[in-house]
C-alpha cells in the first residue's frame, strides 16, 4: 500500500486551517483518497501540498491566485515536455536527412 498521511495529521504538522486543506481539495489542486471517512493525501503529493501551503501562508496568495499559478505552471511543464518531444523528432528527422 502506498504511503499516506491523514488530513488531521497534515493540519497539525503544518499548522494550517482544515478549511484551507478542504478548499485545495474542492478546487482540484489536491487529490485525496478517502478510507473509512478519513481523508488522506498520498506522500507523493506532499510537494504540491507544501508548495501551495507556502504560497498561501508565506506569500499571502489566495485560493484563486493559487489556482492561476498552479495552472500556469502546469501549462509551462506541458509545453516543456512538448518542446522536448518536438526537438527529439527534429533530431531524428535531421539525422535521417544527413544519412540520406
Amino acid at each position: 500500500m502506498n504511503e499516506r498521511i491523514s488530513r488531521e495529521e497534515l493540519v497539525k504538522i503544518y499548522n494550517i486551517e482544515i478549511t484551507f486543506f478542504d478548499e485545495l481539495v474542492d478546487s482540484g489542486l489536491l487529490k485525496i483518497h478517502t478510507d473509512n471517512e478519513i481523508r488522506y493525501l498520498m506522500y507523493e503529493d506532499l510537494p504540491v501540498f507544501e508548495k501551495l501551503t507556502n504560497w498561501h501562508y508565506d506569500l499571502d496568495i489566495n485560493l484563486p491566485g493559487l489556482e492561476v499559478i498552479h495552472g500556469m505552471l502546469q501549462k509551462m511543464e506541458d509545453l516543456r515536455n512538448r518542446n522536448r518531444e518536438l526537438m527529439n523528432k527534429l533530431s531524428l528527422i535531421s539525422g535521417r536527412y544527413e544519412e540520406g
